[in-house]
């Protein structure tokens, strides 16, 4: 009887036990609902940083109206160089009427206002959007190349001006195919063509970046 009363009194204790540490393991798990320690919740806490809250760019209305004629300028773009290009070469041979000497004077023309106009919205749009920084690396290359192509367009035309007053002086010679010699024997034609190569290829690499390249 008494070894009978002896095993009880320890199952007793045993149980009792058990439920004393169940209870304490509640106690900590209502505590740390997660099932992560003081220690650990405090790492936890303290490795968490809040994210910056982003500021908002606001654009004007006359943002996006600059924005789209400087895109439709951007379309007209390349057929008008090459336009410019056939009648250049026809003009150079020695192919070209009177009539497509005139339009090619008028194409020039076209494409120094519309470099102009592109270039005014560009720059203004520019600096309306200095503060925003999407994208704003592939806006800075295309300012830059599209200013190169304007430098070049300038000195193109300031090439084909001397031809021009040569014409008007009386010279006996086509306006375009005439060559006068300068020193390493390049004539003002080949010079002139160069240059408003160069400036056709500096603006349409600007032109596709903006197109194409996100």
């Amino acid at each position: 009887m008494t070894a009978v009363v002896k095993r009880f009194t320890r199952a007793g204790f045993a149980v009792a036990l058990f439920a004393s540490a169940a209870t304490a393991t509640g106690q900590s798990a209502a505590a740390h609902p997660l099932g992560v320690s003081s220690r650990d919740s405090g790492v936890l806490t303290d490795s968490v940083k809040p994210r910056p809250r982003l500021k908002a760019i606001e654009y004007s209305d006359w943002y996006s109206r600059r924005l789209t004629i400087h895109k439709y300028g951007s379309y007209a773009m390349l057929p008008l160089f090459g336009a410019e290009y056939y009648l250049g070469e026809k003009l150079i041979k020695g192919d070209a009427s009177d009539s497509e000497r005139s339009v090619h004077v008028g194409v020039a023309t076209g494409i120094g206002v519309l470099f102009a106009v592109n270039t005014v919205t560009g720059a203004w749009n520019l600096w309306d959007s200095r503060k925003d920084p999407t994208d704003r690396t592939k806006r800075i290359v295309h300012s830059v190349l599209m200013a190169a192509a304007d430098a070049g367009f300038a000195l193109a035309a300031a090439s084909a001006e001397d031809d021009e007053g040569n014409e008007r002086e009386g010279a006996s010679f086509d306006q375009v195919r005439a060559s006068r010699s300068v020193e390493g024997g390049e004539d003002d034609n080949s010079t002139h063509k160069r240059i408003a190569i160069a400036s056709f290829g500096i603006s349409t690499v600007g032109t596709v970046l903006m197109w194409f390249f996100k």
